[in-house]
């Protein structure tokens, strides 16, 4: 809480909670979600917990270039990594993920980071997938979640470029950031500067198979489609409907959204972007309020107490979990 990084994210969380409830009456809006039918989230977390094991065996296609990990050693890995996206801010738990798996695994931190990477750029271009999948039977959107998705999709398809083009030639890149490092960095940092990069090049291998690539890209938009379906079975637990593309943009423009800085759990970016294309769709606004607030809740819960108790069963505490974060955080920078 002392790190201004903390406090960065509070304030954005700050603001669209403010944004997402502003006129609303909170009674209204308890009243609708004690009035939910809460057996809907049983097949909903289930259905999620399947997202969370194609996530699992993306990831191990993304890592055999470095090593081949059996998903039932590689699943609590990844849930320990979204827990830490949870409960800690910036998502560090993508940080803590790799940290966790060079201690299990012995997987360079750097390589498996860059691994991490690219899964993100992957997770955001299925985001605007589904997004422009959607809007034809979807009203004109807001200002706002235009502004979003186009800041995104240069951001994405962006880095998507970026990365295609180093890992095609991974032995150019090396010797322009060693030229680099010789004109602008101090002899005591450059070693430690071309071994990092170095292995985060091993990282990016995955990106010179096209049949690595197109299983990268398959799974990331099963893992997506399933968490629909998981927004699907929520919304049968309160009292309105929308199509399932309605929810493929509500799930693309909140997750959009939550790549932005933030309080620990998204709270905010996730909250008021969702409120927003719901009430697009007609629905309510506490109806709309209640049901993305059940949603954040059922997305939040079960991974990160899961998480937890990989994390107390690999014998880590609370503080164990922060100085890792914290030392995880020190050895990329």
């Amino acid at each position: 809480m002392k790190h201004w990084r903390f406090w960065i994210g509070v304030i954005i969380s700050a603001g669209f909670m403010w944004w997402a409830l502003r006129g609303l009456k909170l009674s209204d809006v308890w009243a609708d979600m004690r009035a939910a039918n809460y057996w809907w989230l049983v097949p909903s977390v289930t259905v999620y917990f399947l997202a969370v094991w194609a996530r699992t065996w993306r990831w191990d296609y993304m890592l055999r270039p470095l090593k081949h990990i059996p998903l039932r050693r590689l699943f609590p890995v990844v849930v320990i990594g979204y827990m830490g996206n949870n409960i800690y801010p910036f998502r560090a738990g993508e940080v803590l993920r790799s940290y966790v798996l060079r201690q299990r695994e012995e997987v360079s931190m750097s390589a498996s980071l860059a691994t991490v990477i690219v899964e993100r750029v992957f997770d955001g271009l299925v985001m605007l997938v589904f997004v422009f999948a959607a809007l034809p039977l979807a009203p004109i959107p807001s200002e706002s979640i235009r502004a979003i998705v186009i800041t995104a999709s240069i951001a994405f398809f962006g880095a998507l470029i970026a990365f295609f083009a180093i890992a095609a030639v991974p032995q150019r890149i090396l010797r322009f950031a060693d030229w680099l490092s010789i004109r602008f960095l101090p002899q005591r940092f450059r070693k430690p500067v071309m071994e990092f990069a170095a292995r985060f090049m091993i990282g990016l291998e995955s990106l010179r198979s096209f049949r690595y690539v197109l299983m990268i890209f398959l799974s990331s938009i099963v893992i997506w489609l399933l968490e629909t379906v998981k927004y699907w079975f929520v919304m049968h637990a309160f009292d309105f409907e929308a199509s399932f593309f309605a929810l493929m943009l509500m799930n693309g423009i909140v997750n959009l959204a939550t790549t932005l800085p933030s309080a620990p759990g998204y709270i905010g970016t996730f909250d008021g972007p969702g409120i927003a294309v719901l009430t697009l769709y007609g629905v309510p606004e506490t109806i709309a309020s209640a049901y993305t607030l059940v949603l954040h809740a059922a997305l939040w819960l079960p991974v990160t107490a899961l998480g937890a108790w990989y994390m107390l069963r690999e014998g880590l505490g609370w503080s164990d979990f922060g100085r890792a974060v914290e030392g995880a955080e020190e050895k990329a920078t």
